[in-house]
């Protein structure tokens, strides 16, 4: 791999890791609603994709579906999560994404799990659950259960990824259509709010959309996708695991989190364990998306 392809891959890593600090900002700092942020993100993706919505895919139903797991849905609950969770705990609760893929594929897929990547799962799991009970995760409260909805609800939708005949980007124009059809009448059903937040702080609010819809799920995403075309997965994809690091510093840094030594000890085990379950091979899981379950 070249230094441009690396410095594109910590660009995508950088993105991701400080997308987690400036949607704790908007739906904590800002109140503004979770459901609501969600559908202001998906909209402007919408926007800025909608060329790539001309084409109806092959199986619209099952896109649609995959396609709000790994969007919409997933965001909404991490959204929701992030109201009262540390971004540093979140980022690591975020890693059990990778061991809940490999389970559901092995239900749903057939998918064959050798010992190796039954020690990977253990360990991820088991990294995970030091971290909730660090300072960080236990201060997290209720917010770290719609996290691991979040992480549940997007391993859900990673495990039919590969099934689906459609391009990267593609998906998450149609995700985000899907998101505004599902998440609007939600958000407009059950939060309050909305309109109070916008008007209160509309150009903080906005910049957190753009980063969020524009450089995160479309610059970020989509750079990230086309390095997967240029490099081989078992390389690149790996190299996600600098998000949670990133995570962690910007966390301490910027919201102030507790990072203690079981935070940071399980971060550490919970990184390893997924390591070994991206280093395996795998007839039916999209590697790319073990680590980031979300479009």
């Amino acid at each position: 791999m070249n230094a441009k392809s690396l410095a594109i891959m910590l660009f995508c890593n950088c993105a991701w890791a400080f997308n987690t600090i400036v949607s704790k900002w908007a739906v904590d700092d800002l109140a503004v609603p979770p459901l609501f942020y969600t559908v202001l993100r998906s909209l402007l993706v919408a926007v800025v994709l909608i060329p790539f919505l001309r084409r109806i895919p092959p199986d619209p139903v099952r896109v649609l579906l995959v396609g709000l797991s790994i969007s919409g849905g997933s965001f909404a609950l991490l959204y929701i999560g992030l109201q009262t969770a540390s971004p540093s705990a979140a980022g690591i609760v975020s890693l059990a994404g990778a061991p809940l893929t490999v389970i559901f594929a092995m239900f749903i897929l057939g998918e064959k799990v050798r010992w190796r990547r039954g020690i990977g799962i253990a360990l991820a799991f088991a990294g995970v659950a030091i971290a909730i009970g660090s300072p960080s995760g236990s201060e997290s409260g209720i917010g770290l259960l719609f996290i691991i909805l979040s992480v549940l609800v997007g391993a859900v939708g990673s495990v039919f990824f590969k099934k689906i005949t459609i391009g990267s980007v593609e998906m998450q124009a149609w995700a985000a259509v899907i998101s505004i059809v599902v998440v609007a009448p939600l958000s407009f059903g059950s939060e309050t709010g909305q309109v109070a937040a916008v008007r209160a702080e509309p150009l903080l609010v906005g910049l957190c959309v753009l980063f969020a819809g524009l450089v995160v799920s479309v610059v970020a995403h989509s750079a990230y996708f086309k390095l997967l075309q240029e490099h081989d997965a078992n390389l690149l994809v790996p190299l996600t695991l600098i998000n949670p690091l990133l995570t962690i510093a910007l966390g301490a840094w910027l919201t102030g989190d507790p990072i203690g030594w079981p935070l940071l000890i399980g971060a550490a085990i919970a990184m390893a364990g997924v390591a070994i379950i991206l280093v395996r091979p795998s007839g039916t899981i999209f590697k790319p998306l073990l680590v980031r379950p979300r479009l």
